[in-house]
């Protein structure tokens, strides 16, 4: 059974989200407080945080950056900041994907779903991949990339991301493609999302970020792998 934490102060949100939730067969925890919610994460390993970022006590933002610090689990974001720039930030923090309130809880069980059948589909692959002589290696079933031997700390949605190029070197996968296969049809966010996740993935595995080598860019079409094995 998927753990589930929510971490929402509105009680009559949190009591939807979670009733939906524990209604799919989901083992759900509640805080209406950030640092209880930080309590929880530090006590049990979670396979899906439900993050708001409008807390009385600790900011979202900085709830986020304490459990990525420590942790790769998949973190959703609850937000009434609908500016483009807010969400941006909100990924860059390590948010996997976000929500802009106000939403229905059917919308988020819907997503919950959807993620959880991706975890599923893309199990016992057995595939550890090995890119330009073992410098870079990425490990399917442990879902771990290590780049010069030394493991590199890519949230979920980012080892998704590069898992699905390195797994098509060479061919160009379009923003849309890769939205529709990591974060699922349904995603409703903007094209840049998946630009700030590539971003941050540069930053981890490239040498030189301007000049990358392993996720390239093509100019209006998208992006594609350039290691070689």
């Amino acid at each position: 059974m998927n753990k589930i934490l929510i971490i929402e102060d509105e009680p009559s949100v949190l009591e939807a989200i979670s009733a939906y939730l524990r209604k799919e067969g989901y083992e759900v925890y509640t805080a209406e407080r950030g640092y209880k919610g930080l309590e929880y994460a530090e006590e049990i390993d979670f396979d899906l945080i439900i993050l708001d970022l409008m807390l009385p006590d600790i900011s979202g933002e900085e709830i986020c950056k304490r459990i990525r610090s420590k942790s790769n689990t998949y973190i959703f974001m609850l937000t009434a900041k609908s500016s483009l720039e807010e969400r941006i930030r909100g990924l860059d923090l390590g948010a996997d994907e976000y929500l802009v309130k106000p939403f229905s809880p059917r919308e988020i069980v819907a997503r919950v779903n959807a993620l959880f059948r991706r975890i599923k589909d893309e199990g016992g692959s057995g595939n550890i991949i090995s890119f330009n002589n073992g410098e870079l290696i990425i490990d399917h079933d442990k879902r771990e990339v290590r780049l010069k031997n030394e493991e590199v700390a890519l949230t979920p949605i980012e080892f998704d991301i590069l898992s699905i190029l390195s797994s098509n070197p060479g061919i160009v996968l379009t923003r849309e493609t890769l939205i529709d296969r990591v974060l699922g049809p349904d995603f409703e966010g903007v094209d840049r999302t998946i630009d700030v996740h590539i971003k941050n993935i540069r930053k981890k595995i490239e040498e030189d970020t301007k000049n990358p080598s392993y996720i390239i860019t093509v100019f209006k079409l998208g992006y594609k792998f350039g290691g070689g094995q």
